[in-house]
This record gives structure tokens, sequence and C-alpha cells, in this order.
């Protein structure tokens, strides 16, 4: 009787249904969604990763490792126009080859000697004789005595030739020398030379490594320093806050431009270091800004009164709890600031204060293409400009695109 009545009341009993649990995805994966809807933003990721690939090949010298090579002759112009240029080439100032004749066919094989200019002499200091080619005589007849041997190597009074050890390594370099074959030197070049004979292809590829890393590296020192005095001024406010606003009073006061020139006149030091430490330090003061603001706010929100009732330290509550609602502020920063500090390192090396001369990097480019540009040379300056125009656009687009997928105020919008 007892198994009937439990029978039927399972028999009434309603069936239990299973309820799906839908798990809401998080702030990063519908950023991605937001950013995969946006062509524009899309095509700019793609090229500022092109842009960041080539970096990194020819940092690791598997592209561009052979710029500085004097591949061409002195002003090669642009293969594309070869047929518009004349034949020939204008000497450039301390070059070290001589120009092509006149007779030389555009996109032919340009050959060229190096020479010492002062080997006849030194070759008749080494012989004994004194270079006047009077077979040991003086000027006014009076004959010489031949200079007696050393009798030690110490009190040797032989000539040496201070650009021996030069020539010599040049002439084994580059296979120049009465026996020798010459050297082939290009008429053209893919996109032209400079007056060294350089391709400026390659050195456009090798001035985006220095323009690129010094644009990333001290973004993220900045972008470092402006989170970490951000967080410490609004988490714990009273006289810590008002230190670092004191502090970026004082940076805000005074002109960007103005103040990353006078550092680096006071350093006195070129070279890639040197610029990311410039603006590094004198960048941090708009995400300090942002990021004080950001810590005042969510300081007081419950998450973070939860992460103090259990115990969690202070270092732990800014870092660990508050940090990661923050971040895509900081990630925005760093992409704003990485396209004006490739700016700044090209204005900085335009005006000889950036990286030294035997880096080359898009500033330093436009430096030389200055002069040339008033030869009629402008291949130089249009490679550079344009590296940096299509970088810099690029990176400008995909940091609204990416500040756009970030904005949580955009729940609604496609993907979100």
């Amino acid at each position: 009787m007892a198994t009937h009545a439990a029978a039927l009341n399972e028999r009434r009993a309603p069936a239990a249904r299973e309820i799906a649990h839908a798990v809401s995805p998080g702030l990063w994966t519908l950023a991605w969604r937001r950013l995969r809807a946006d062509r524009v933003g899309m095509v700019s990721l793609v090229i500022v990763a092109a842009f960041i690939v080539m970096m990194i090949l020819s940092a690791s010298g598997l592209i561009a490792a052979d710029w500085n090579r004097e591949v061409g002759i002195n002003y090669a112009p642009p293969s594309f126009l070869a047929g518009d240029v004349p034949t020939g080439a204008p000497a450039a100032p301390g070059a070290s080859t001589p120009l092509a004749t006149e007779n030389a066919q555009p996109g032919s094989q340009y050959r060229s000697n190096i020479v010492d200019p002062i080997g006849d002499v030194i070759e008749k200091l080494r012989s004994g004789g004194n270079g006047g080619g009077n077979g040991g005589k003086s000027e006014k007849g009076e004959s010489r005595p031949a200079p007696s041997a050393p009798a030690t190597s110490e009190s040797s009074d032989e000539s040496v030739d201070p650009l021996a050890a030069v020539m010599a390594d040049i002439r084994a370099g580059k296979g120049v020398g009465p026996e020798a074959k010459p050297v082939e030197r290009k008429a053209t070049l893919p996109f032209g030379g400079d007056k060294w004979g350089r391709d400026v292809l390659k050195k456009t590829i090798k001035g985006s490594e220095t323009s690129i890393f010094v644009g990333l590296a001290a973004a993220a020192l900045a972008t470092f320093l402006g989170t970490v005095f951000g967080a410490l001024a609004g988490y714990f406010g009273k006289w810590v806050d008002d230190a670092f606003n004191w502090f970026y009073s004082v940076f805000s006061s005074i002109p960007y431009l103005l103040l990353i020139l006078a550092v680096a006149a006071v350093l006195q030091q070129k070279g890639i270091m040197t610029i990311v430490l410039i603006l590094g330090l004198t960048g941090w003061a708009g995400t300090f800004r942002l990021m004080r603001a950001e810590y005042l706010k969510h300081k007081a929100r419950e998450y973070v009164q939860a992460a103090d009732a259990i115990g969690a330290s202070s270092a732990r509550r800014m870092f660990i709890h508050i940090f990661p609602n923050v971040s895509h502020v900081v990630l925005v920063q760093m992409s704003i600031y990485t396209v004006g500090f490739i700016k700044a390192e090209v204005i900085l090396s335009f005006l000889g204060f950036g990286v030294p001369v035997d880096v080359v990097s898009w500033g330093s480019m436009l430096n030389e293409a200055q002069n040339e540009l008033i030869l009629g040379k402008w291949w130089q300056l249009v490679a550079a400009g344009t590296a940096m125009a299509v970088l810099v656009t690029a990176f400008s687009l995909f940091t609204d695109a990416l500040r756009d997928a970030l904005d949580p105020k955009l729940k609604g919008r496609v993907g979100a």
C-alpha cells in the first residue's frame, strides 16, 4: 500500500527542468567583438602589426642588415625614374668614390676604385728617399749619407703610414686596389640612394626599428610612472595627493616640447636609451591625471571595501582589485603616447638632439633630406615621411577604435 502511494506521488510531482546557465562575457571579450566589427580599426591593427614585425626582423638582422653598405652611386635615382633622370651624379662632400662617367647609362653597373691619395709619398718615405725624387741629394746638390739600418727596433726612425690600416681594411672589405676587381655600384636603386650611395629603402626599414622602439619603450615607461603616481595619489589622498599634484602642476606648466628639448640639452648625450628616458620621464602627466581620477572613484566602491574587510593590504587592493577595472584606460593611454613619442623622436633627431650619427632613424633621415632637397633629391624625404605618416595614421585610427571598443558605455552596440 505504501509503495503504491509513493508511486502515485511521483507521478503527480512535476518534472524538474534544468535551467541553462548563461555566462556573461567579460570586458575584453566584448571589446574584441566590437573591434572586429570595426573595419577601419582592424585594417589599422594589421598595418601597425606589420610595422612591428618589420621592426623585429630588422633588429634580428634578417632584413636591412647591410643598410650602411654603399651599393649605388652618389644620389642614385629611383629605378622607376631612371628614364627621366640625366646620367651621372653630382659629387657628395666627403664621398670616397669618384663620380659616374658622363656616358653611364641608367641601370648599368658602375665601377670605381678607392685610391690612396698619399700612397706614393709614403712609399718614397719608406724607401729612404726625401720625397722629392732627387736620388738622395739635397736641394743644393750636396750628397747625403744613406740612413744606416737601426740596430734595434726601439731606435727605428722609419716613417709610418697613419692610414695604412684603414686603407687595408677598405681594400679587404671592398675588393679595391691595383690587383683587385673594382667594386660594382648601381646607377639606380629601388627607391634611390643617399649622398653616400646607401639604399634609401633599407635605411627606411632600419629607421623604423629605432623610431618604433623609442615610441613603444618611452610610452611604456611614461604609462608605468603615470599609473603608479596616479594610483598612490588617488588611493591614499591627503598629503600624498597634495605632493603628487604639486609635482604634476610643475610638469604641466612647462610646454612639453620645450621641456624635452631642455632636458636633451642638459644631458648632452645622444643615444636611443637617452631619448627613451627623456620622453618617458617627461610624458607621464596625462596618465597621472586620468589614473588619479579613476582611483578616487573606485576606492569607495563596495568590492574594494569588501577586500578591506577581509584583510587585503593596500597594495593588493590598488593593483589586484582596482587596477584590472581601469586597465583599459592604461592601454588607451599607452597607444596615444606611442604615436606622440614617435613624432617627438623624429623632432629630436631632426634638430640634432636624437640618435648619434652611426644610428639611423626617420628623424635623422629627414635631417639629411633637407640638404638633399635643395639639390632636387627628394626620394629620402618621401621615403621617411611616407613611412612615418602611414604608421602614425594607422596607430591613431587604431587608438580611436580601441577606445570605442573598451568604452563600457557602448553596451548594446554590435558584439555587446
